[in-house]
């Protein structure tokens, strides 16, 4: 994606009014995840991040919840997400929209069960000053 494209879809993405991925004892880091800083901005008393994630196969974002919405597009593979009573609450395909909630009350899970990296392009709303997630202990599921 372009420079011009990613800055379109960080400004198009922060319309969206509903809000994906790092410490506590006992938390659940990722795995097999990389990723790249894109943008970051500061509005008023909110931080715009815009990053390119890369999960590998078999990675995870390990269990977290983030305290300002997250919206993202798919840009390549399938990201299997999962939410804290580890029932599967979507699936989403290159080309698809995710968006993710904010707040302790929305643990989730994103994970790469495919053989080749899933591709997320994540635009962040956070307060200033505050992590882009929060990991948290797994919630008692059999997979991480």
């Amino acid at each position: 994606m372009h420079k011009a494209s990613r800055f379109a879809l960080a400004l198009a993405l922060t319309g969206l009014s509903v809000g994906l991925v790092p410490a506590t004892a006992n938390a659940t880091p990722g795995r097999g995840v990389s990723a790249v800083t894109l943008f970051d901005h500061v509005v008023g008393d909110t931080q715009y991040v815009l990053k390119e994630i890369t999960l590998a196969p078999g990675g995870s974002t390990g269990w977290h919840f983030h305290p300002g919405p997250v919206s993202g597009v798919v840009e390549r593979g399938v990201l299997s997400h999962h939410d804290a009573t580890c029932a599967s609450d979507g699936v989403y395909r290159a080309g698809q929209a995710i968006t993710e909630e904010s707040g302790p009350g929305y643990v989730h899970i994103g994970r790469n069960l495919g053989t080749g990296p899933v591709v997320l392009e994540v635009l962040y709303r956070v307060p200033v000053g505050q992590a882009l997630a929060v990991d948290v202990p797994d919630p008692g599921c059999s997979f991480d």
